[in-house]
This record gives C-alpha cells, sequence and structure tokens, in this order.
C-alpha cells in the first residue's frame, strides 16, 4: 500500500506578514506603539492620534479582508491570532501604561493598571473562545470602545487638574474595565460605522496636533 504523500511545509511567517488585511494590523501596531511611547514620555496628545489611528486600522483589517476573494483558512486564521495579538497591546496594554504615566507611576495607579490588563485579556480570550452572540452583537463592551472613549477623555485635561483628571480617568478606565467583561450585550459597529470613526480620528488629530503645536 502506498504511503500517503507528506503534507506540504507549511508557508513562512513572513509570508503571512505580507498579506494585505496583515499589513493593516500591523500599521495599526505601528501606531498603537506610538501611542505608548509617547504616553510614556507624558505627551498625551500624541499619544492619542496614535492611538485613536490604532482604532482605524484595526477596524480597516476586517473590510479589506472581507474585499479579498479566495483566502484560504490558514490566512484567515492567522489574521484572526494576528489582530487579537495586536488588541491586547492598542486596547489593554496602551490604556494601563496611559494610566499610570498620568498618574506619575505611582503605586496607587498600579491596581488600576493590572485591572485594564486583566479585563482586557479576559475579554479577548472570551471572544476568541465564543465569539459573537450573533452576527451583529458582542457580550460585553469590545474594548476598541475604551481608546475612542479615553480620546474624547483626555480632550477635558487642560481644563482640570492634575489630580481631577487622574481620578476621572482612574474611574472612567475601571468602568469600561466592568463593561469590557460584563455580560451586557453591546452592537457590533460596522459598514458606514468605519467612516464615522475615520471622521472622529480626523477630528482628533487635528485637536491634538493643534495642542502639539501651540505647547
Amino acid at each position: 500500500m502506498k504511503a500517503p504523500p507528506p503534507d506540504p511545509a507549511p508557508r513562512s511567517m513572513l509570508w503571512f506578514a505580507r498579506d494585505l488585511p496583515n499589513l493593516c494590523s500591523l500599521a495599526g501596531l505601528a501606531c498603537a506603539v506610538l501611542g505608548v511611547y509617547f504616553a510614556i514620555l507624558g505627551v498625551f496628545p500624541a499619544a492619542m492620534v496614535g492611538l485613536v489611528w490604532a482604532v482605524v486600522f484595526d477596524w480597516l483589517d476586517g473590510r479589506v479582508a472581507r474585499r479579498i476573494p479566495g483566502r484560504t483558512a490558514e490566512e484567515r486564521e492567522f489574521g484572526a491570532h494576528l489582530d487579537s495579538l495586536i488588541d491586547v497591546v492598542s486596547f489593554a496594554v496602551a490604556p494601563a501604561l496611559l494610566l499610570l504615566s498620568v498618574g506619575g507611576f505611582s503605586p496607587w495607579f498600579l491596581p488600576g493598571a493590572i485591572v485594564c490588563l486583566a479585563a482586557g485579556t479576559v475579554r479577548l480570550s472570551y471572544f476568541n473562545t465564543f465569539g459573537l452572540v450573533d452576527d451583529s452583537t458582542y457580550r460585553g463592551l469590545a474594548l476598541d470602545n475604551n481608546v475612542l472613549l479615553l480620546v474624547a477623555v483626555f480632550a477635558f485635561q487642560p481644563l482640570l487638574s492634575a489630580f481631577a483628571f487622574s481620578a476621572l480617568l482612574y474611574a472612567t478606565l475601571m468602568l469600561l474595565a466592568v463593561l469590557n467583561v460584563s455580560p451586557i450585550r453591546t452592537p457590533k459597529l460596522s459598514g458606514r460605522w468605519y467612516y464615522a470613526v475615520v471622521a472622529y480620528a480626523l477630528a482628533a488629530s487635528a485637536l491634538y496636533g493643534w495642542r502639539l503645536l501651540a505647547v
């Protein structure tokens, strides 16, 4: 009896990385890393610009993937894992570091940072296991909403004292962490909502770019 032919060798890692949707995901990672970098430096307007565009690219990779015909199951699975890992950086690590940086890296802000990271990783693990409730509904608040709200919250930073703003940010992130892992159902925003997110990113970039120039 003839032995079955050996399984073909898997494609290289860089072959998958060159896939256009994955390039969009990696562009989002670059934006998130810039956001983290400027958050650590305390240049919060620049951090907001990086993080809001990380959301734009996070939405874009799925739109691009759906428009490419004939993608294999391997390409789809690799893209899903890559997107999830990047989400940890963009929507869990970055908010945690923002909180620590706003708090001057005080130990009092460490529990909040741990909660941000824990809620983000638990939520992503749950979503990777069970997916959507249906085609258009999440269980719990999706993590990208955290960054969209944080970008709005930082608009008030010049109007508040350092203590008041750090307390506001702390409370906001804790509330978001609860919503991220709660059983509430939230809509999956897609379609034309993408253009609303792009418009929001452009407006935020204009606001925070002006603040950078005004310094």
